[in-house]
């Protein structure tokens, strides 16, 4: 199942070269396992899921699927960790902007989630993305929840 994640992510990469990742094929292949049938992926983009810039060693793949946001890592030596994120969960995202990168903050009903060490120019493109995409999905769920009432 080809969904082009990586693709997506190098496109990520190469248009905001400063953003720090490592190993994005495997951690794109992660996502790729775990992609239900019909799900398409509609952005991509790779960063540091913590909160320090001086952390470059926990890269994550972000993925917005028709569905959710998917969260991945592939661990060095064997095993991964996936987390997802309905539209439901969604809260809100909070922007911070450095000197040299900056940092998106999802807020979700569970957990906070820090995207670190990002390309400064990437912040819009990421926000846009997320939130449209957020907003849109949370309308639906909100008018199912409407009718099943």
């Amino acid at each position: 199942m080809n969904n082009g994640v990586y693709e997506k992510i190098l496109n990520f990469k190469r248009k905001y070269p400063s953003t720090i990742a490592w190993r994005l094929k495997a951690h794109s292949k992660v996502v790729e396992k775990h992609l239900n049938q019909g799900e398409k992926v509609l952005y991509a983009f790779a960063g540091q899921k913590n909160n320090h810039f001086y952390d470059i060693i926990s890269t994550h793949v972000f993925v917005i699927t028709n569905r959710r946001l998917i969260i991945a890592t592939k661990r060095v030596l064997f095993g991964y960790f996936l987390y997802s994120i309905t539209p439901d969960m969604f809260n809100d995202l909070t922007v911070y902007s450095g000197l040299i990168w900056g940092k998106v903050q999802i807020d979700t009903i569970k957990e906070v989630v820090f995207i670190s060490n990002l390309s400064k120019k990437s912040l819009d493109e990421i926000e846009t993305s997320v939130t449209e995409y957020m907003m849109k999905e949370k309308k639906k769920y909100a008018r199912r929840e409407k009718e099943e009432k």
